[in-house]
């Protein structure tokens, strides 16, 4: 069978106290059907990115619902991900290097899986590309498996690059359903499943995200050298080209002529399916020159949620500055702390970032840096723009919307 990924138990009633017990007694309502129905979610890693975090809450809490939820990994070794990377960057629109030896490997690890998988569930729900072939092999081989088959894609789809879509878009005609983050991310040319429109959500009672005491703020930036006393930026993402690491560099740069003082703090977490992450963390690297006013941090330096969550609550601007994003966890952490960010005009950013209301959506690094200086000079309003911002997070990005959306889909399949 596929790896088991343990979860700790948590409770729904627990998020009483920050969507209304009102929230939590109708998602036990609409989950009374599903009471004993088998849900497994699929994906390519247990840690780093936001499809583990997303899954670490998620499936507990359909656990307490009365639904026997499980999360299991896929097995891959680096040739795989290293072609599974391509496949990301390609359907995000770079022209990258297409072989036929790539989609050879490609298919051969999904058959392997597909050789150890093992179970009748009711929903099975495989996220984003690298497991996405296991459905199409399981039925030459076996047939249709059981349960209803969802594929959930986390990334932009907006232009893909043709000979990567030509591959995968086969494997996903047999699904029985396909979620995007928004309408804008489906192809025109995709066919078969029915699609769903799900955003992702952040937990609120994540270590990620829960209220954290100015002490534990304090010892945090102290342990981490990070001054208080001056301005702060944060930018909480891979180190990935798509998240513009370098790019972040050239507008802090830029906000350093008229605000001398400021800081730059660049928090990543490195992935088992991200080959690519030490590479762009070399470059980020090279990049910053030696500056000791930027600081690149990761889980190999014991960088965890709560010291994220700390780190957050210490910036006096979010920076979250994708050339192509398929939501952003981050964007929405950030707007829960009641930060104001700054964040590329690009796809599920634009969700969650109403220009000009809970922060800005910029296009270049100069106008990236021109409002990150607005907002450290004008603290009245970046203090307006983040309480703003909680509050549409609160309405539309808490993990609790996600479940009711996904009942909402479970109930649709089961008609």
């Amino acid at each position: 069978m596929l790896k088991h990924v343990p979860i700790p138990p948590r409770h729904l009633g627990d998020y009483a106290a920050v969507v209304g017990a009102e929230v939590i007694e109708g998602l036990r309502r609409r989950a009374e059907p599903f009471r004993g129905a088998r849900l497994l979610h699929i994906n390519s890693t247990a840690f780093g990115g936001g499809v583990a975090e997303l899954l670490y809450t998620q499936v507990p809490l359909y656990r307490d619902l009365g639904i026997d939820a499980e999360w299991r990994v896929i097995d891959g070794d680096e040739e795989f991900f290293t072609v599974t990377k391509a496949i990301h960057n390609g359907l995000q629109g770079a022209e990258v290097v297409w072989t036929e030896r790539m989609e050879q490997i490609y298919r051969e690890v999904n058959e392997d899986n597909a050789k150890i998988y093992d179970g009748k569930y009711d929903f099975v729900v495989v996220h984003d590309p690298q497991p996405a072939g296991l459905l199409p092999i399981l039925f030459e081989h076996v047939g249709h498996p059981a349960g209803r088959w969802i594929w959930r894609c986390h990334i932009d789809l907006t232009a893909p690059h043709p000979p990567v879509w030509d591959f995968l878009r086969p494997m996903l005609e047999p699904y029985d359903a396909a979620i995007f983050t928004m309408r804008d991310f489906v192809p025109a040319d995709m066919t078969g499943p029915q699609i769903v429109l799900i955003p992702p959500s952040i937990d609120p009672l994540s270590l990620k995200n829960i209220p954290v005491d100015d002490e534990i703020v304090a010892e945090v930036e102290r342990r981490y050298g990070i001054d208080l006393a001056r301005p702060i930026l944060v930018q909480v993402s891979r180190f990935d080209p798509w998240k513009d690491p370098l790019g972040v560099i050239d507008a802090y740069r830029l906000v350093k002529e008229e605000i001398p003082g400021v800081q730059l703090v660049m928090v990543a977490s490195m992935a088992t399916d991200d080959p690519e992450g030490w590479h762009y963390y070399r470059k980020t690297d090279e990049h910053r020159a030696n500056d000791p006013d930027i600081l690149l941090l990761s889980n190999f330096q014991d960088v965890g949620a709560l010291v994220v969550n700390a780190i957050q609550r210490s910036a006096d601007v979010i920076i979250q500055k994708s050339l192509r994003e398929g939501f952003g966890l981050v964007v929405s952490e950030g707007l829960w702390k009641r930060k104001p960010v700054v964040g590329g005009d690009v796809g599920g950013i634009r969700l969650q970032i109403k220009d000009g209301e809970d922060g800005f959506l910029v296009g270049t690094v100069e106008e990236c840096a021109r409002r990150t200086v607005e907002l450290l000079k004008d603290p009245e309003r970046a203090h307006e723009m983040g309480r703003a911002g909680r509050a549409l997070v609160r309405e539309r990005y808490l993990s609790t919307r996600s479940i009711s959306d996904y009942l909402d889909l479970f109930a649709s399949l089961s008609m």
